[in-house]
């Protein structure tokens, strides 16, 4: 009887990790992705075999997302360690698909600059130079303090707020700093 091709059998840039990481996410199959995920097979199993099992025994991944821990744990070589790694996984990308932003808050004006981050500068001891990043609907995607300077000085380079602007693919910038010595806030839409 023929030995299964376990991963450490597998040529190193053939395996699903490595090829992930050297061609990125979009160069795997659904099995190698379930694969990464479960680690390893076990003794008379791959982990690619079982990966292969999981969907074919879901009908790929369209009843996978809805996998009970028994139904999971049935299979051979499946644990409640590996159950619930896949579980999570597919926990989160549901969280990721639900994702809305209708709850983001929109800048319209200076003041709605200012009330956005009012309460946590209002009582700051030292400047804090914070970006606030825009959608194309004026609305925050991300909120960054890049700089956090002495009692009256913050010094930032450009290429810290510009770098976060890119990250994020924002559309416009606003620039706070606060004083500590009073309750000014200062901004500057780019």
């Amino acid at each position: 009887m023929n030995s299964p091709l376990m991963i450490k059998d597998v040529p190193l840039h053939d395996r699903p990790r490595e090829r992930m990481l050297s061609a990125g996410p979009q160069s795997v199959s659904n099995h190698e992705l379930l694969a990464i995920l479960l680690r390893s097979g076990s003794r008379d199993e791959s982990v690619i075999h079982l990966a292969n099992s999981l969907l074919h025994t879901f009908d790929g991944l369209r009843l996978l997302k809805d996998a009970s821990l028994e139904e999971l744990t049935s299979m051979k070589g499946i644990g409640p360690a590996k159950a619930v790694q896949l579980m999570a996984a597919v926990e989160l990308g549901k969280r990721i698909h639900d994702l809305t932003y209708e709850d983001r808050y929109v800048i319209r004006s200076p003041e709605d600059g200012a009330n956005y981050v009012m309460h946590e500068m209002r009582f700051l001891s030292q400047e804090h130079f914070v970006c606030l990043y825009l959608n194309t609907k004026n609305q925050v995607i991300h909120k960054q303090t890049i700089f956090i300077g002495s009692l009256n000085a913050s010094i930032v380079h450009p290429r810290e707020v510009y770098k976060e602007a890119f990250r994020r693919s924002a559309a416009s910038i606003i620039c706070i700093h606060n004083h500590p010595s009073g309750v000014r806030l200062y901004g500057l839409t780019m």
